[in-house]
């Protein structure tokens, strides 16, 4: 396990991210409820820079009639075409066979690792 620390914790504002580049990789990394994740600056469908999308939420499973919204903060969408993936998990919300690669986050010392190698 090869862990690049490749910024400051506080760098990165809760709800907020930042994109590094990793062994030439872009890698974007989101502060959700004090939690770090790292995304894959890639779309799936196309390639679009996914951490130039919108960061939101989506409506949750509920009755008839009824819009329940959730997930604040932790959904985003692609900004050429609109595909929504959790940012947490990297699942597509719309597929089990369309996901955004995710990265295992470290954080020590007050730096934010990211390993290429899993999640």
């Amino acid at each position: 396990m090869t862990v690049h620390y490749v910024l400051d914790a506080d760098a990165v504002s809760d709800g907020g991210h930042a994109v590094v580049t990793i062994e030439g990789k872009s890698i974007g990394i989101y502060r959700i409820n004090d939690e770090y994740y790292a995304l894959n600056n890639y779309c799936p469908h196309q390639g679009a820079p996914m951490c130039e999308g919108l960061v939101s939420g989506t409506t949750l499973p509920s009755d008839v009639y009824e819009y329940e919204y959730g997930k604040k903060g932790e959904i985003i969408r692609c900004p050429w075409h609109g595909w929504e993936f959790d940012i947490r998990t990297g699942k597509s919300l719309f597929s089990d066979k369309i996901w955004v690669k995710t990265y295992k986050v470290n954080v020590q010392d007050g730096k934010v690792g990211v390993d290429l190698e899993r999640k």
